[in-house]
This record gives C-alpha cells, structure tokens and sequence, in this order.
C-alpha cells in the first residue's frame, strides 16, 4: 500500500525497487477484486468485438448496453461513446476489435474530467498546536452496511504505518459492535481510542476526540459517525451538527469528509453521494466491495458524473485490500486479459 498522499519525500517512501514490487502486488489485488466485474464486461464486449464484422451503429448501440449493464450508467456510457466514436473517425479504424484499446483510453479521459484532488497533506509529527502545524481531521460517513467502521480501522492502520499518530472517534453510538469493532483496530494500530455510552450524543464524543487530538499532539483524527439514511432529515441535520463542531474546534485543520459506498448498490450509490453531499461538504469518496459486485462500472459513473474524487476502493478483506484510488490503474485492471 503506497503512503497517503503528503507522506512521499518525508523520509516514509520505500525505494524506487520496493516501490515497483509494491505497484506491482497492488495491481495484482486490484485485478482480483474486480474478477466478477472484468468477467461480465469483458466476456460482453469481447462478444461485441467480435461478433461484428464491421463498425456500424448496431455495433455501437451493443457496445452502449454493455457498459450500461456493467453500471457505468447512460450518462457516462453515453459520453464514453461519443468519445469513441469521435477517436473511431479520426484514427480511421475500421475493425471493430481494434477499438478495445479506445475504448479503454475513452474511459479513462471520462474518469480524468472529474474532480482530482489529492488528500490533504500531514505536515509532520510535530504538536498541531504550534504555529504552522496542522492536524488532518477526516469525517467517515455513510449509510449502515457499508463498511465504515471497517474503512475507520484500515485507515487508522494506514496512517499509524507510516509512524502517525492516530485518534478515532467511535462515534456510531448507537451500535455497540461499531465500538467493539474499533477497539480492535485501535489496538493494532496503537491509535488512540474515544468513545461514549451507548445512545450518547455523538457530537459530545467527536469533541472530546478533538480535545485528546490537541492534547496529545496527534497528527490525524479519523471520526466513525452512525449509519444513516440519506432521506432522513433529522440524522442528516446531525451530520451537519458535526460536520460544524469540528470546523468550530479546530477551523484551521486540514479536512477530508469521506462517503463510504457500496459498490453493490449500483447506481443507488449516486443518489446517496448527491443527497449526502447535501448536508456535508463531501471531499472524497471510499467505494467498498468491489470484489464481491459484479457491477465496478459504478466507479466509472461516480468519478465521472459527480465532483466528489474517489479516494480509495476497497477489494477485499485484509488491510492492503483498500488502495489508493487510481484511474487508469483501475481501468487497465477491468480490462486486463
């Protein structure tokens, strides 16, 4: 797993060997979290690619309904398209099987036109209260089942790896196991732990979490919030309720307010980023389960569509299963043989 963004050129980057084996093992998960994806829209198009003798508007209208079963979404699946269409013309390509390789590059520019910042940067380990210092503050939120507690642990382990000191927020009150789950991770992490009671507000648990984050001079606070449902106006003004408690804490902080989605949901994802970003200012996106939908197109269509970057994409179990979002990695491993 590459360091966090910020983290490179600070004495915490491996090698340039290393870091070839390293790109090298993360595409290799990357392309097995998205078998069940590749296989249906692969074994779709390669049926398009070669099942035409030549490039006609049947051919693109089959090439068109297979991104859209993949998820990519009629938007996005539309845009591509155009694109390929425009690059089929002023290459002059005439075999259908030789647009696979534009197809591909169409995906990319599409996913490229989004939103692509980088995560804030960690200065160094130094106290956040000393002048120029600051912490990085990072929001997890989304609704129940979509792996949030569990991005909450793998970041904190991510961020402590590279000789960070981490504070969590356990403040999905209203779920012990959420709590459970984080002291586990807490505890391989070496990160420090803030919890509350069962049913306690959880803005009152975030601002002691901010308290302990001045107090210990820690570099990063990661916040687990409860799992809502994005049409429910009163959790939703609760986010926002957090969402200011930390602004008015520490307003200099650097921020990231993470939406955790699953890739399962499809296009239902979508209507969550929008209404989520609604009520908090959404800086980036963690797409999950990826491994287990046959559907990744989904992240075409949320990097493309909407202005919020996704950060990271989770294919697995283990810790090195979440990484770094990259585009065109992500599309060479969906359309990797």
């Amino acid at each position: 797993m590459p360091p966090p963004q910020g983290l490179v050129g600070r004495g915490l980057a491996p090698a340039a060997g290393v870091i070839n084996m390293e790109k090298a093992g993360i595409f290799s998960r990357l392309k097995a979290g998205l078998t069940k994806t590749r296989q249906g829209v692969l074994g779709g198009l390669d049926a398009v690619f070669s099942g035409f003798s030549q490039i006609d508007e049947d051919f693109y209208e089959e090439l068109l309904e297979t991104l859209i079963v993949a998820d990519v979404g009629v938007r996005t699946a539309s845009a591509v398209m155009d694109e390929l269409r425009e690059q089929v013309r002023k290459n002059h390509v005439k075999e259908p099987a030789e647009c696979k390789k534009l197809l591909m590059d169409s995906i990319k520019e599409q996913m490229s036109t989004a939103a692509s910042t980088v995560m804030p940067q960690i200065t160094n380990a130094a106290p956040p209260t000393e002048k120029g210092i600051l912490p990085l503050v990072i929001l997890v939120i989304g609704v129940n089942g979509v792996g949030k507690t569990t991005t909450v642990g793998k970041l904190a382990a991510l961020y402590a790896g590279q000789g960070k000191t981490v504070v969590i927020a356990a403040a999905d009150t209203f779920r012990a196991a959420a709590t459970e789950q984080l002291t586990v991770w807490a505890d391989r992490a070496g990160a420090n732990l803030i919890c509350g009671q069962v049913g306690a507000d959880p803005a009152s648990v975030i601002y002691d979490a901010l308290g302990a984050l001045k107090a210990k001079g820690a570099d990063v606070l990661i916040c687990d919030t409860a799992g809502r449902l994005h049409n429910k106006k009163n959790l939703m003004e609760e986010l926002k309720k957090i969402d200011r408690s930390i602004t008015k804490a520490l307003p200099a902080a650097e921020r990231e307010n993470l939406l955790v989605i699953d890739a399962t949901c499809g296009q239902n994802a979508l209507n969550q980023a929008r209404e989520f970003g609604a009520a908090a200012h959404i800086t980036g996106l963690v797409v999950t389960k990826l491994d287990g939908s046959a559907k990744g197109g989904i992240v075409v269509a949320i990097q493309s569509e909407l202005s919020m970057p996704v950060r990271y994409v989770g294919v697995g179990e283990q810790i090195e299963d979440l990484q770094a979002f990259d585009a065109v990695a992500f599309v060479d491993a969906l359309f990797a043989e």
